[in-house]
C-alpha cells in the first residue's frame, strides 16, 4: 500500500470504535455534529447487536485498533483508519502531512502506544475532568 493510499478512501465509510472508550466517545460525539456526518457510519463494537465475524473480523482484533471500512469496501486499521477517516472528513492536507515519511512512523508508532493504553487513559482523563468512570 502507498503511503498516501488513505486518501483515495470513498465516501461512505463505516467506522467501528469501542462505545467504551472515553476518547471514542467524544471524538464519536463531534463526528456526529460534523458537516459531513452523512460520510460516515457509526458503529460501536460493544453494542450488543454488533457481530464481527459477520464482517469477516474477530471482536479481540477490532478492540486492539480502530477499524474502518469504505464504500468500495477497502479496510484501514489503526492510524490509517484515522487517516482515511480525516480524508473522507475534508482534512485531505493534514492527512497528507501526516504521511510524510518520519512523521507518519512517529505517528504510527504513537497511534499504537495510546490504542494499547487508551481505557486506563480515559479513565485517568475522566478522573481528572470529574466525570463517572462506566
Amino acid at each position: 500500500m502507498s503511503r498516501f493510499a488513505t486518501l483515495e478512501a470513498q465516501a461512505p465509510v463505516t467506522l467501528y470504535h469501542d462505545g467504551h472508550c472515553p476518547f471514542c466517545r467524544v471524538e464519536v460525539a463531534w463526528l456526529a455534529k460534523h458537516r459531513h456526518r452523512e460520510r460516515v457510519k457509526l458503529v460501536d463494537i460493544q453494542s450488543s447487536e454488533f457481530n464481527a465475524d459477520a464482517i469477516g473480523r474477530s471482536f479481540d482484533t477490532m478492540m486492539g485498533q480502530l477499524h474502518l471500512q469504505d464504500r468500495q469496501g477497502h479496510w484501514y486499521v489503526g492510524m490509517d483508519a484515522s487517516r482515511a477517516l480525516y480524508a473522507v472528513l475534508g482534512y485531505r492536507r493534514l492527512v497528507r502531512l501526516s504521511c510524510l515519511p518520519g512523521l507518519r512512523s512517529i505517528m504510527d508508532a504513537g497511534y499504537r502506544f495510546f490504542a494499547r493504553r487508551r481505557i486506563r487513559l480515559g479513565q485517568w482523563w475522566e478522573k481528572r475532568q470529574g466525570k463517572s468512570v462506566r
